[in-house]
Parts: C-alpha cells; sequence; structure tokens
C-alpha cells in the first residue's frame, strides 16, 4: 500500500497526458489515468477508488466533458480538488467549473501544475477532508 494521494488525470491527448502523469508522480503523487470521459468516469464511479484530487482537460473525445467528470466527482467526493486544464474553454470556468477548483490553460508549465493541485489539496487537507472516502459521506449524511 502507498501513503501517496491518488488523483485522477483525464487527458485524451496522449502526449499530454504522459507528460503530465510524469510530472505528477515525480511530484510525489499516484495517478490513474482515463483517455476519454467514459473511462474517467468509469474511475470515478469505481467503489474500490479512493482519489484525492482530479485534474481533467475541458474536451475529452467519447463521453462526459471535464466540466461533467468535476460534477459527478463532487457528488461522490463531496470536497475532491479539481484542476481544469484547456486549449479553448478558459473563458467558461467561472460558468461551468465546481467551486474551489482551478483552471489552467494550455500550454502550462510543469510547474503550474504542480502549483494548483498541490494549493488545493493543501486547502483541502486543512480543511481535515483527506483521504475522502464514500464511507465518509456516509457517515455524514447521518448527522
Amino acid at each position: 500500500m502507498t501513503d501517496k494521494l491518488l488523483l485522477l488525470l483525464a487527458e485524451d491527448e496522449p502526449i499530454i497526458q504522459l507528460a503530465a502523469q510524469d510530472v505528477l508522480e515525480h511530484g510525489g503523487y499516484a495517478v490513474v489515468t482515463a483517455s476519454d470521459g467514459i473511462e474517467a468516469m468509469a474511475v470515478i464511479d469505481e467503489p474500490s477508488r479512493e482519489l484525492a484530487g482530479l485534474v481533467t482537460d475541458i474536451d475529452l473525445g467519447d463521453g462526459a466533458n471535464g466540466w461533467q467528470l468535476a460534477h459527478r466527482a463532487r457528488e461522490v467526493f463531496p470536497l475532491i480538488p479539481v484542476v481544469y486544464t484547456s486549449g479553448g474553454s478558459v473563458g467558461d470556468w467561472q460558468a461551468h467549473g465546481v467551486p474551489k477548483s482551478m483552471m489552467l490553460a494550455k500550454p502550462y508549465a510543469d510547474a503550474q501544475l504542480l502549483t494548483a493541485i498541490s494549493t488545493l489539496l493543501n486547502e483541502a487537507a486543512v480543511m481535515n477532508v483527506l483521504p475522502h472516502s464514500r464511507e465518509d459521506d456516509r457517515t455524514l449524511d447521518r448527522d
């Protein structure tokens, strides 16, 4: 078992996905990748997964887009940190993005990606919500 926080990286461009995965893993995170919205939604909905964060492109090809993925991730993990990336949908972030998320315009620097996810994860840790599991949700719903 690893002590590394698990991030879902949803990116349909293979070169960008590989580069972002490498940056995140070298930054100390465990990463599971998805190449389209269908794969990403399956990862989010997998009962055994305890995701700590989501990094998602907006336009993912088949299945859900990044906006939809983030909203679904927040249904499953209510305070999961979300970093959106896009080459063309940056202006839509305020209208479609989930609260307390960040948007990175492509191309972004490696340090920008690490800073964005680290900042959001640190904010979540301060709020004592990581790791946030489905069991936590059931417990909180009863109060």
